[in-house]
């Protein structure tokens, strides 16, 4: 009699067939003209979204900045906030995102495989224990009792009962 028969969730099996999720995963795989507009937009992100880009708008902002302070105090704000935060700064925070989202990746990453290293162990636990099932089954048979299945349920009544006596247990 086996007490017990470890049924695998199904989702376990498709995620060690997937693996973990990467960000080539989620670019669209349709028609030519989206699979071209996806790699461009690609491109300018990774352009835009670089020091280096940041460095040549600072620069480049750098080429109004005289006629700013000529401009006088109102100017120079103007300056700052419409052309030099919004150039220079559109460029840093991407640069902060892409290394926020590189480490969300790593961070994804070691989740999925610790989540595997788990159920690597548990499913040797579940072995273990099937191994210690067997072993009792045949330990009760020789000894003459029948194994309790494992939802609880027996002819004795409910969890708790001994001889339809709630809140009494064996040996009491």
């Amino acid at each position: 009699m086996t007490v017990y028969e470890h049924l695998p969730h199904p989702h376990i099996a498709s995620r060690d067939a997937q693996g973990p999720v990467k960000v080539t995963d989620q670019l669209p795989v349709g028609n030519a003209v989206t699979r071209f507009n996806t790699r461009i937009a690609i491109l300018i992100t990774r352009a835009v979204g670089s020091m280096w880009c940041a460095y040549a708008f600072a620069l480049f902002d750098l080429i109004s900045l005289p006629d700013a302070i000529r401009g006088g105090a109102s100017a120079i704000v103007s300056w700052v906030a419409q052309t030099f935060l919004q150039l220079v700064l559109l460029s840093v925070i991407m640069v902060g995102q892409n290394v926020q989202a590189a480490a969300a990746d790593k961070r994804a990453a070691a989740t999925f495989h610790d989540a595997s290293a788990t159920l690597h162990e548990v499913a040797h636990m579940q072995a273990h224990l099937a191994a210690q099932d067997a072993l009792l089954s045949r330990i009760a048979e020789r000894v003459g009792v029948e194994p309790l299945p494992v939802d609880g349920t027996s002819s004795g009544g409910a969890a708790g009962e001994v001889n339809g006596v709630p809140g009494q247990a064996a040996g009491d």
